[in-house]
This record gives C-alpha cells, structure tokens and sequence, in this order.
C-alpha cells in the first residue's frame, strides 16, 4: 500500500496512527494503531527483556591472614555458592598494620586459601597487591 492511502486511513479522533514498525524492511511495515498502546507495548517489552537479563557480576570475598580454619572454610563455602550462581569471584586478603611489609609471607597466605578450595577454577588475574594486600581473581572452570 502507498504512504499516501495509509495515511488516509488515519484517524485521530479515534486515536489511530500510522506507526512505522520496521524501517529497515523492503519495503518498509508500518501498522495502523493508537501510538500510546504502541508505546506501552513497546516499554513492557523492554522491562521484560531487562529483567530476563542476568548480570554476571564480580563477588568479592574478603579473608584476613590470621583467621582461623573454619572461618576460612566459611569464605570457601562462599565461593562455593558464588561459582554455583555463575560469579567470578574476587579474593582479597586484608593485611593490617605491619603485616603489610611481609609481602611474601601475605601471598602464601592467600595461595594456602586457594588450596582449600575444592572445585576446579582458573585464575583471571595473577595474585598482585593492591592497598589492602594481595588479591586474585578466579572464575569456575
């Protein structure tokens, strides 16, 4: 149909415009309907598909050097719960005073809690300091 009949065919006493719905299409398709349905049609559609989204997002989990064996495990069975969502998760390990100078002493602390660690992951990162102590990234395999 021609551009000029279907705009004939509009009436806005009863609210009834000529939208365009595709405009890349050959030739293009426009529908004959009231532009306020079209656009909450169009915004509930866009709600849903925000909301079938899943973010994926980095989790964090912070340990301390001097923690003892079940807190640790604790922080595992976060990670646990984290890989299970399909989070990578960040490992922090949080120094405090002059613990901060025995950077090498930090590290074997943050790899002994990787080894504790039962499911298989691999490392996004490799284990760097930042201000608080060293940290790594991993994601499940």
């Amino acid at each position: 149909m021609s551009r000029e009949k279907a705009l004939a065919l509009t009436r806005p006493e009863d609210k009834i415009d000529l939208i365009e719905i595709s405009p890349n299409a050959k030739p293009p398709v426009a529908r004959l309907m009231s532009y306020d349905k079209f656009r909450y049609e169009e915004e509930k559609r866009e709600k849903k598909e925000r909301l079938a989204q899943k973010s994926v997002g980095m989790k964090h989990v912070q340990i301390t050097a001097r923690a003892a064996t079940n807190d640790l495990m604790i922080k595992v069975r976060a990670v646990e719960k984290f890989f299970a969502e399909g989070h990578p998760v960040e490992i922090n390990l949080r120094l405090r005073g002059r613990e901060k100078r025995n950077k090498d002493w930090a590290m074997e602390k943050l790899k002994e809690f990787l080894k504790l660690l039962p499911m298989e992951y691999k490392q996004l990162t490799q284990p760097k300091f930042t201000g608080n102590g060293p940290g790594v990234q991993i994601a499940k395999k």
